[in-house]
């Protein structure tokens, strides 16, 4: 993943591109005793994931309601492709919300150039 930095802090470990972060490791994280991986999904993916498998997805706290999910890493099987998929897809969604803004002159956008991004 090119780009991708890790960053450990004190009880999670976060994934980043440039400085927006597309995953997390949780470990214990707030003392809840769970182990997991938390991951950008795309709008309604987080309760869908959930009310499909409840035992292995949740809702993150602080970030789940903007739209991450938690795979839990801490039950007896893992679909380590799932998990892959889970990680490739957070990636290309952070990447690709880079790639879409409009381009700046000073830093700031013009309303020619905002017009001109969005096909105006």
């Amino acid at each position: 993943m090119a780009g991708a930095v890790r960053e450990n802090c004190h009880d999670y470990t976060r994934f980043s591109v440039g400085k927006k972060p597309f995953a997390y490791y949780l470990n214990d994280h707030h003392g809840d005793g769970i182990i997991s991986v938390c991951c950008k999904v795309l709008p309604g993916d987080n309760e869908r994931l959930i009310a499909a498998s409840p035992r292995k997805f949740y809702m993150p706290a602080y970030i789940g309601p903007r739209g991450w999910v938690a795979l839990r890493l801490d039950r007896a099987t893992l679909d380590w492709k799932e998990l892959k998929e889970l990680i490739e897809g957070s990636y290309a969604e952070t990447t690709a919300k880079k790639k879409q803004r409009p381009p700046r002159r000073n830093g700031h956008v013009s309303t020619r150039q905002a017009a001109r991004f969005m096909g105006v």
